[in-house]
């Protein structure tokens, strides 16, 4: 698996190959519905690191077979993972069921990494019964990981902020459950009834799913076994209302966008590089053009570029 990921990551030329050889044995291929990918976001510092930590181990007792992709923030130097994730997930380091994985965001500002799809499509393939996506804790870019997951967990604790700071981070909207981590500190009743005020206000049909809120203190394992109970009743509900299909069917329509707008923009830059685009770029800045003129004109050169991607 770490090699296959790390294909991925490199964008190597043999990854068309590797996710053509793996598509058989996804397990959503067959009669099941695959891992159930969870997806954590939540602002810095609500501990999603430990969080995901305890939800392993819970998952692990019941019998599960875990994946996890933790999205760091790139060194500036290396570019690689600052790896402090790992650091907090030595409870499972020697666990044959649980495989862990650092992967550097690269100043993706959604928060994952570009390669974080292909990345769950090998986990999937390899068995994993569930796999944990923690991304970076980037505030408003961060709701990306909800076009993700299955599952999508929002962290939140008190003292971060009030509840509207919260909602104005956008994360508010996205989250099929809410965790109060850290709720043994003054304030998490608090937080609790702001967030029950505020999804309250939002219009759902009667049959929709109605997100609950999990206080833990996932330091100490507190309220984490309701927490995986929860993230199993959404599971349920998503199998059950045809949902599950409905997003994985939008997600693969956006990984299958992505790959090809990114073949399409590398063969285009293999034949022109970046003389057409200065040149635009110039008519635009010398006010001789507009930047929607340049871009039909950059349209217009693509006709005779050979946009087959290459391995195919």
């Amino acid at each position: 698996m770490a090699r296959l990921i790390s294909l991925v990551e490199d964008a190597s030329p043999r990854l068309r190959e590797v996710m053509a050889a793996l598509a058989p044995y996804a397990a959503s291929a067959g009669d099941g519905e695959g891992a159930q990918v969870i997806g954590l976001t939540g602002p810095p510092g609500v501990g999603k690191s430990t969080t995901t930590n305890a939800i392993v181990g819970a998952l692990r007792r019941r019998g599960k077979r875990v994946g996890v992709l933790a999205v760091d923030p790139s060194s500036p130097f290396s570019g690689g993972a600052l790896l402090g994730d790992r650091v907090r997930m030595q409870d499972h380091a020697l666990d044959r069921d649980v495989y862990i994985r650092s992967m550097a965001s690269r100043g993706h500002l959604g928060g994952l990494s570009w390669a974080t799809p292909q990345a769950l499509r090998v986990l999937d393939a390899a068995g994993c019964d569930v796999v944990l996506v923690e991304t970076v804790g980037v505030g408003q870019s961060e709701v990306e990981v909800a076009g993700l997951a299955d599952t999508t967990l929002v962290l939140l604790a008190p003292g971060m902020g009030d509840g509207v700071q919260a909602a104005k981070a956008g994360i508010l909207e996205v989250g099929d459950v809410y965790v109060i981590n850290k709720s043994d500190r003054d304030g998490a009743d608090q937080v609790r009834r702001d967030l029950r005020s505020m999804l309250g206000m939002a219009e759902r049909p009667a049959e929709a799913w109605r997100p609950p809120i999990v206080k833990t203190v996932a330091s100490k394992g507190e309220g984490v076994e309701e927490l995986v109970d929860a993230l199993e009743q959404h599971w349920t509900h998503l199998v059950d209302t045809g949902d599950l299909q409905r997003r994985r069917v939008r997600r693969t329509r956006d990984e299958i966008e992505a790959i090809a707008v990114t073949a399409l923009r590398e063969q285009w830059r293999g034949v022109h590089e970046h003389d057409a685009l200065d040149e635009l770029a110039t008519e635009v800045v010398a006010g001789r053009s507009d930047p929607y003129a340049a871009a039909d004109a950059l349209l217009e050169r693509l006709d005779g570029v050979d946009t087959t991607p290459q391995g195919t």
